[in-house]
């Protein structure tokens, strides 16, 4: 290409992407007006289809408007959707001057400065936060999508929180299987006792600790969708006479005490200002010498204790998520009364589960697409990228915490950790 024809090729838009983010691109750019920028062979190209998506980055400044224009069709990525995420690191700094904002005012018109109404996949909630009726609604946001696209995402575990990796060669339902079996010995479960598991899901470490490890077990939700397919999973597995499914919110359980409970990727949800009473309520369901492990995603030490309820994943994906500092975490637990013994990051192991969901997406996205719509399933494919991102920098973590009711200074625990990591996967029952 000359240089008269490249000059005509990078004006407009793409003119204005490069003066923003600069010539030396990771991605290629294709513009609505012609114009284009980057390179040629990138294995990956960001398409902005119409002015529409101009008309909300500019009316939605940040992750949010580029959030809207993506799941709205506005705006497209085609190719490697975490090369187009390194675009992100160019973003903090991006200044519109006065002759921008003129040019882009140019491109969209008159009607760039009002906002355009948000994707219908964007949630609205209404009442105080944290209070049970709201947190069913934001459950019910996110999780009573459509079990069958869970199915196709999270494949045969219908396991949706970090795996267990404990090889290279290991497959996703091989680690789904190892986080579950870790958290049983964390547990020390043994046959015959009770195990309540806060937040079930789908009932995939409630049947796996019957199947393996001999226990009744009891799990809860508020979503209706995973109670239906749980209850019709434990039927299935033979598991009924010792799993039960209930639709319940963890500050309704009052058939303790119980010999463990375990809450998986369900902390999240709980709001900081109701963090004490979630201890408090799982330590009075505990037998003294009983057990808790807290799996849940932390953030970094900083002021924010939640998603930006101006950010993507507050509108599109965990309404009123809140995250806590590890720290602060072990410091709330104990005050409940446990003793923490025992704290493992699993950050890196985050990173491939979610790398392993987005491909399970990607390699059916027609079916994704037939079962939630194209939006939704944007949204997924954007927030699990940019999580696996997320995780994979240190931006974001993933801890499980053990603590131990203790009964008069004997907590019951061995002097050191003796579960196996290295065969955490186990055989057929």
């Amino acid at each position: 290409m000359t240089a008269t024809a490249n000059a005509r090729a990078t004006a407009g838009l793409a003119g204005i992407v490069e003066d923003l983010l600069g010539r030396e691109l990771p991605i290629a750019v294709e513009c609505f007006d012609g114009t284009r920028t980057g390179p040629p062979d990138a294995p990956t190209k960001l398409v902005v289809r119409s002015t529409d998506a101009l008309r909300r980055i500019l009316t939605a400044p940040g992750e949010l408007g580029f959030g809207r224009a993506y799941v709205a069709g506005d705006l497209d990525v085609e190719g490697d959707i975490y090369a187009a995420l390194e675009l992100r690191k160019h973003l903090p700094t991006v200044r519109l001057t006065a002759a921008q904002w003129g040019a882009l005012a140019r491109l969209v018109g008159t009607a760039g400065v009002r906002p355009l109404p948000p994707p219908s996949e964007e949630a609205r909630l209404g009442g105080r936060r944290h209070t049970k009726g709201r947190d069913a609604a934001a459950i019910a946001h996110h999780y009573d999508v459509s079990n069958d696209f869970y199915r196709l995402v999270l494949g045969p575990s219908m396991t949706y929180s970090c795996a267990v990796w404990p090889a290279p060669d290991t497959t996703l339902d091989q680690a789904q299987a190892a986080k579950y079996e870790l958290i049983a010995r964390k547990l020390d479960l043994r046959p015959g006792q009770r195990l309540l598991d806060v937040g079930c899901g789908w009932g995939g470490m409630a049947m796996h600790a019957a199947r393996h490890h001999g226990v009744e077990a009891v799990g809860v939700t508020v979503s209706s969708r995973q109670v239906e397919w749980a209850r019709r999973a434990v039927a299935e597995a033979g598991l009924a006479d010792r799993v039960d499914i209930r639709l319940q919110d963890y500050r309704e359980i009052a058939d303790g005490p119980y010999d463990a409970i375990s809450s998986i990727g369900m902390f999240e949800h709980v709001g900081a200002a109701r963090l004490d009473e979630y201890f408090a309520r799982l330590y009075g369901l505990l037998r003294p010498g009983g057990r808790l492990l807290n799996h849940g995603i932390a953030r970094r030490p900083g002021p924010r204790a939640r998603f930006s309820r101006h950010g993507f994943i507050d509108r599109y994906v965990f309404p009123d998520g809140e995250l806590h500092e590890i720290g602060s975490v072990v410091s709330r637990i104990q005050a409940a009364g446990f003793e923490v013994r025992h704290v493992e990051s699993l950050r890196e192991h985050y990173e491939r589960t979610l790398r392993a969901w987005v491909d399970n997406l990607e390699r059916s996205w027609d079916e994704a697409v037939a079962l939630v719509g194209p939006g939704r399933a944007r949204v997924w494919r954007l927030y699990m990228a940019a999580s696996a991102v997320g995780f994979g920098d240190g931006g974001t973590e993933v801890h499980q915490a053990l603590a131990v009711r203790s009964q008069e200074g004997r907590s019951g625990m061995p002097p050191r950790p003796t579960w196996d990591c290295d065969a955490l996967v186990p055989g057929p029952s």
